[in-house]
């Protein structure tokens, strides 16, 4: 019987053990997934932090008479407590950020969790409300990276697609 030839059963084995290396890797593949899922997870916890610190920020602001009393100092003390307290990424600028993001996007159920932090903050430099929220879902359903929506806001993407509906 020829099934029992050594060539055979090294065959047998060899086949069997890249068998076993190709389900090991696609054991590994779930990994990856899970990891991309762990990572978007972080990304929607920073997004939801940024905007309820813009939130506390503007709503502290609009508080009237105290604002002029404590409202230069805000920002500074703000940005001293956070960091002392959570470390770095709350310097005064990235606290001008948040309250500029809370300003630009009041409401949290209308913001995309599939965009990053960093992608927010690209969305901030656009002006007009309209275009900055097409932004925003274009670059989530086309699953746009930081760099592309960047592209994308500065060739005026938005706005030539605007005028050329417009010459249709």
């Amino acid at each position: 019987d020829g099934h029992n030839h050594p060539r055979h059963v090294a065959n047998a084995k060899q086949h069997h053990h890249r068998y076993q290396i190709d389900k090991g890797w696609r054991g590994l593949h779930g990994i990856e997934q899970r990891a991309q899922q762990a990572l978007r997870a972080v990304d929607v916890v920073q997004v939801q932090t940024c905007w309820q610190i813009g939130r506390h920020i503007v709503e502290f602001e609009q508080n009237g008479a105290e604002r002029a009393m404590y409202g230069a100092r805000l920002l500074p003390r703000l940005a001293e407590r956070l960091t002392a307290e959570f470390g770095r990424g709350f310097d005064e600028r990235n606290l001008r950020h948040m309250r500029l993001f809370f300003s630009s996007f009041p409401n949290w159920n209308a913001l995309r969790t599939e965009l990053s932090w960093t992608h927010y903050r690209s969305l901030l430099r656009v002006d007009n409300a309209e275009a900055r929220r097409w932004y925003m879902d274009e670059a989530a359903d086309q699953n746009w990276s930081t760099r592309a929506l960047e592209r994308q806001i500065g060739t005026l993407y938005y706005e030539r697609l605007l005028s050329s509906r417009e010459r249709q």
